[in-house]
């Protein structure tokens, strides 16, 4: 088995560096949403491939910001499309690595099964070995995956819990750190019974990881302030990441502050307000006003 090199500069940049992680891996059905937050409407493409190129564009834009570098941002999420494209004819995670100081993470899954038992498991993943082969060799140094949890059904979560922690067994054998998303949806009604439930299920997986494993944790913003603390302290914890979920940026923000040594991992929170028709000066100004409220949020 591979493991992490737990020397290697991005994991020490995980371990001692203040600053957050931006997620920009909206993938097939999330793109046509994040194109129009962006200002770019349906008609301006005739197929995937011209929306790829659009999103690229607009990924490109944030990465190439000067305000877009590794003093405040950790890593960035890319999906997989991504990660096989070019920035300033660099392959993506070289850019974000060598010219910015960003480590690349990116997102495996294949999106969500129908809900049942209260919950969406991931769908399968058969091509995830090759993929993890490819991210490898592209210098991807971990992986992101998301599940959702709705309602406090014990059964649910366990299961969502278990496939998170079996699918990162293969991930961490590969030599990467899987970044486990088990997001319970804000709008859940039993959503602090929901994170009990969940909070005990992570502790016993977290509990029969062998010594020489890592993993990261991306969490809803808890209903109780520093919830996950035993989580933020546990050793085999490289980080705690916490997603918007569908919160305004000023109230993930607000969120995220009560939740010390918990750090941002938030996708359109952090590109609310920027567009297309931006000036370069205006879309970065907006970008780093994004990024420096986030990355405060972020160090308490």
């Amino acid at each position: 088995m591979h493991f992490i090199n737990v020397t290697s500069e991005e994991f020490e940049k995980f371990k001692t560096t203040p600053g957050f992680v931006a997620a920009l891996d909206q993938s097939g059905g999330s793109t046509p949403k994040a194109l129009h937050l962006y200002g770019i409407e349906k008609d301006a493409w005739s197929n995937e491939e011209e929306m790829f190129d659009l999103v690229h564009q607009m990924r490109s834009r944030i990465i190439t910001s000067p305000s877009f570098n590794g003093n405040r941002i950790l890593a960035a999420i890319l999906f997989e499309n991504t990660m096989d494209r070019e920035i300033e004819g660099q392959p993506t995670a070289d850019y974000l690595w060598n010219e910015k100081g960003i480590v690349p993470i990116l997102k495996v899954d294949k999106g969500l099964e129908a809900e049942a038992q209260g919950v969406q498991l991931m769908k399968p993943m058969p091509q995830l070995k090759e993929l993890l082969e490819r991210a490898k060799a592209k210098n991807i140094f971990g992986t992101k995956m998301r599940s959702v949890i709705k309602l406090a059904d014990p059964a649910g979560i366990k299961a969502v819990v278990d496939q998170q922690f079996e699918v990162a067994e293969t991930i961490i054998a590969a030599g990467l750190v899987p970044i486990i998303e088990p997001e319970v949806d804000i709008h859940s009604p039993e959503k602090p019974q929901a994170e009990a439930l969940l909070k005990e299920c992570i502790a016993s997986h977290l509990g029969h990881l062998p010594d020489h494993k890592y993993v990261m944790l991306k969490l809803t913003l808890p209903d109780e302030d520093n919830f996950y603390r035993a989580f933020v302290e546990h050793p085999q914890v490289l980080k705690v990441v916490a997603l918007s979920g569908g919160y305004t940026r000023d109230e993930a923000n607000k969120l995220l502050s009560r939740n010390n040594g918990v750090v941002a991992s938030f996708s359109r929170a952090l590109t609310e307000g920027l567009t297309a028709q931006q000036t370069e000066e205006e879309f970065d100004t907006m970008l780093d006003r994004s990024i420096q409220s986030i990355y405060d949020a972020s160090i308490t």
